[in-house]
């Protein structure tokens, strides 16, 4: 689900409020020529190591800003040198030309790794190359993560298959038409059988960003691409009942899970082998599945 950033400084304004900005500090990157926007961010559970954050620029016209790549800066705070700055890649949202866009028509959106050695607020500053305009966010990074990390066990919960269901295909997903190929395993039985796995939270009808359904399209497109691998794809619906006025399912609170759409692949020795919060491209989870194919 995509969040607002909190709005720090200058958020919203023109550059001339940070005008003040001592050279070299990440409010002299904020400084630059043209407005400053709160980022739209699409990643929120941050922890210690290597960070990926997803955000959209969004103009004061409510225009999504969209340049092949953005200038990112990090750091403390807008007074201190940034300590680490990166370049983020704008990734499709879905499948280009099935999926639905995300809320406002918007079909890419940016993504950004980086590492960060300590916790703590952070603020991120990021600019789309060749665009006048800055965003700004708020990062709080753990020492651990809410949801599973990369390297812990993975949960073995027993989620529901079309066996489990007696082939009631509407209780175990709400894509249409239903994404049938994702709910032949179960995670339980897929860490009992030391097969590997990508597994998907989400849920397509009843997603609030429309950036969940498309993730569920980009599993079945990578599926198909590593069809005879030996990997399994599952796709599990984080309401209970599919009705979101009754709260997530028992599935989604045993993954500790502070949002939606999740994608986790997990290797043979049943550990999570990368992790992946909110929108995930064709090429970041094709590249992902591969060296999971690799390694094990």
């Amino acid at each position: 689900m995509l969040v607002a950033a909190l709005c720090v400084a200058g958020c919203g304004s023109s550059a001339g409020g940070n005008g003040s900005a001592k050279p070299g500090t990440l409010g002299a990157e904020l400084a630059r020529s043209g407005p400053d926007v709160a980022l739209i961010q699409g990643t929120g559970d941050y922890a210690v190591g290597q960070v990926r954050v997803t955000f959209l620029v969004i103009d004061s016209k409510s225009r999504s800003i969209e340049r092949p790549h953005a200038r990112v800066w990090v750091g403390p705070s807008l007074d201190a040198p940034p300590t680490t700055t990166t370049q983020a890649a704008l990734e499709p949202i879905g499948i280009p030309g099935k999926s639905e866009s995300a809320t406002g028509g918007v079909t890419r959106i940016y993504v950004a790794r980086f590492t960060l050695s300590k916790p703590g607020k952070y603020t991120l500053v990021a600019q789309p190359d060749g665009a006048k305009i800055q965003g700004i966010a708020n990062l709080d990074v753990r020492r651990h993560p809410q949801a599973p990390a990369v390297g812990d066990k993975a949960i073995p919960s027993r989620t529901p298959t079309l066996a489990s269901a007696d082939g009631d295909v509407a209780s175990l997903t709400t894509a249409d038409p239903p994404d049938l190929s994702l709910l032949h395993y179960s995670v339980a039985d897929s860490v009992k059988a030391h097969a590997p796995f990508v597994l998907v939270f989400a849920t397509p009808k009843f997603c609030t960003s429309r950036t969940c359904g498309p993730v569920v399209d980009v599993a079945q497109a990578v599926q198909r691409r590593f069809a005879g691998s030996g990997v399994r794809f599952i796709h599990v619906e984080v309401y209970t009942d599919n009705n979101p006025a009754q709260g997530f399912n028992r599935w989604f609170r045993e993954w500790r899970l502070p949002s939606e759409p999740w994608v986790f692949l997990v290797g043979r020795d049943g550990r999570i082998k990368a992790r992946f919060e909110g929108s995930v491209s064709d090429a970041e989870l094709s590249a992902a599945v591969r060296q999971l194919v690799a390694r094990d």
